[in-house]
């Protein structure tokens, strides 16, 4: 997704450059490209062999977003399921720090968008420059 909204041009990215770039398979990246587009959170500029673009802007997509193109919610532990009948969920002590933690988890991965993941990337890719370019000037010194 990151690959995706960093590609901010008419025509989008190509997958095999997504591959490339995050040096993965275009196979692998099939499946995770299928499940964005069903997720309705990427979309082909001009149909089959184009490039790739978001759907929608990157402040309106979270991580809870990306995460449930995956995996159907998040849980924790399988007794706070909504899918499974536990037996002792009336008497077990521990469900409710169960059941906050998730909570927590779900509510920091809705509070976090892929706009504030495209800033962190900008700010680590800027220190990396300025890193490097110091580390450059220490050699020439010495060199």
């Amino acid at each position: 997704m990151l690959e995706i909204a960093l590609a901010r041009t008419e025509t989008g990215i190509l997958q095999k450059d997504i591959a490339v770039n995050q040096d993965i398979s275009v196979k692998y990246l099939d499946h995770i490209i299928i499940a964005l587009k069903v997720a309705g959170l990427i979309a082909n500029i001009r149909g089959k062999k184009s490039g790739y673009r978001l759907s929608r802007d990157p402040s309106l997509i979270t991580m809870y977003d990306i995460h449930n193109a995956f995996e159907h919610g998040i849980c924790v532990i399988d007794c706070i399921d909504h899918h499974i009948i536990c037996e002792r969920e009336d008497a077990c002590a521990t469900r409710d720090f169960w059941q906050g933690l998730n909570d927590q988890i779900v509510a920091y991965f809705k509070s976090f968008t892929l706009k504030d993941l495209i800033e962190r990337h900008l700010k680590f890719s800027k220190d990396l420059q300025m890193q490097s370019r110091k580390d450059q000037k220490i050699i020439g010194a010495h060199g």
